[in-house]
């Protein structure tokens, strides 16, 4: 029943595929070390395996295996509580999110319909702990909503423009020692470039995306990381008041 109502789902990803990045296929690492990352560590299995491979088969993109070690190896050491999620495409770094901390509670945000009939079908399959709760609809009108909840990990991968307009938002649902993780910010290496250099379709994600990185070093409480991981992670987090950084 399961597997009908995700084929049928996939005729909805029509509407999808010319919104799809494109970035997705360009690495920002050498071909063979992206290689070696990706086949030399350790592999999923079982669902999220399936999910991993029906993402790859109608070109979806969601996190790439060197990204999915990194977040076993950090979630299983932070041991986050509450989990928030910007973007949930199908569900599957929510439901990685789910295996790799069975005691999370998540919360996780989706707009599109077309991504939305994948995920309902693959939470009401695979989410046996009852941990996720999926919430449909704007982030920009959802993230006012939660200024009571704290969350010990965010991860946002949504609309590359309103990463700068959505991160006060996450950093007040932060907790004490909370991280968020921002995925997509080096746009296959064109956030390098001069505007001018850009199609003009990326223009408007470079300069969101210059924003972004602007605020985040401008604002002396935040200490960040960069990770050349999938297509840019930006780690961030509050320093705690009289540390040394």
């Amino acid at each position: 029943m399961m597997d009908r109502k995700r084929d049928r789902s996939i005729l909805e990803l029509e509407t999808y595929a010319g919104r799809a990045n494109p970035m997705m296929h360009r690495p920002i690492v050498k071909e063979e070390v992206l290689d070696f990352m990706r086949t030399r560590q350790d592999q999923l299995t079982g669902f999220l395996a399936e999910i991993q491979q029906f993402a790859a088969n109608n070109n979806i993109p969601v996190i790439p295996q060197e990204t999915v070690v990194y977040f076993q190896f950090m979630l299983s050491s932070l041991l986050p509580e509450k989990i928030l999620e910007i973007g949930t495409a199908i569900g599957f770094s929510t439901l990685l999110f789910a295996e790799t901390c069975p005691k999370a509670r998540i919360t996780t945000v989706e707009r599109y319909e077309e991504m939305l009939s994948i995920a309902r079908t693959n939470f009401a399959e695979y989410d046996q702990r009852d941990q996720i709760q999926l919430i449909e609809g704007d982030a920009a009108e959802i993230l006012p909503k939660l200024t009571e909840q704290r969350y010990d990990f965010i991860f946002m991968d949504s609309a590359k423009t309103q990463y700068v307009k959505f991160l006060p938002y996450l950093l007040n649902n932060l907790s004490e020692n909370g991280i968020l993780v921002i995925d997509d910010v080096f746009q296959a290496g064109d956030i390098t470039k001069s505007l001018k250099e850009l199609p003009r379709r990326q223009r408007n994600i470079t300069k969101g995306l210059n924003s972004l990185f602007d605020a985040v070093y401008a604002d002396e409480k935040l200490q960040t990381m960069l990770l050349p991981l999938g297509d840019g992670l930006l780690l961030i987090k509050c320093k705690k008041i009289g540390a040394v950084i």
